[in-house]
């Protein structure tokens, strides 16, 4: 029987908080909303990102085109997930993405290789002027040369510990944890 160690690194307030100020940073970097489009990896990127959408338009009284990301098939990990992986729906925003500043945004950014299948995707779409990498938690280990334009927080973990990302829409509430194997439980 394996048990797990859960430490809450941000709370609902902080990070709601924190997405509101990287929303800002959004708007800073894009100097305003002017073609500017936001696309949520799936899963819990695409509920951040949607939140992120709602302070931008919230304080920019503006509509922000949205669409949503899944990478299952640009993993490079592909053979390792079975012979039928769950494929979810990708979504493009109406007006597409070409000669856009595309704002990507993921929960947890780790060895790379999830930016990287998302940015093979979109390009598949179209040829955005711009790609902006946004997570919520950027916790180091790249394998890939790939880093994030905006960061919520920065976060040291171990390679035996994750980094989760909780959403009410498919958790039952908002939060960051570090979640840690206890000794000599196996998983």
């Amino acid at each position: 029987m394996s048990s797990l160690q859960r430490v809450t690194l941000m709370d609902p307030v902080a990070v709601q908080r924190t997405l509101v100020r990287m929303a800002r940073e959004i708007v800073e970097r894009n100097e305003g909303v002017e073609n500017l489009v936001v696309m949520g990896i799936h899963r819990r990127g695409v509920e951040l990102a949607d939140r992120i959408r709602g302070v931008l338009e919230s304080e920019e009284g503006v509509k922000i085109p949205f669409g949503t990301l899944d990478i299952t098939l640009y993993r490079d990990d592909l053979e390792t997930v079975g012979p039928r992986p769950l494929v979810g729906e990708s979504s493009l925003p109406m007006d597409g993405v070409d000669d856009q500043t595309v704002v990507v945004v993921d929960d947890v950014l780790f060895t790379g290789r999830t930016a990287r299948a998302a940015m093979n995707e979109l390009m598949d779409w179209g040829r955005p002027s711009r790609i902006l990498l946004c997570v919520l938690v950027d916790r180091g280990g790249r394998e890939l040369p790939i880093q994030p334009d905006i960061v919520g927080r920065n976060v040291s973990a171990l390679p035996t510990q994750r980094v989760e990302v909780l959403v009410p829409e498919q958790d039952g509430r908002l939060a960051v944890e570090v979640v840690t194997p206890s000794l000599g439980a196996s998983e």
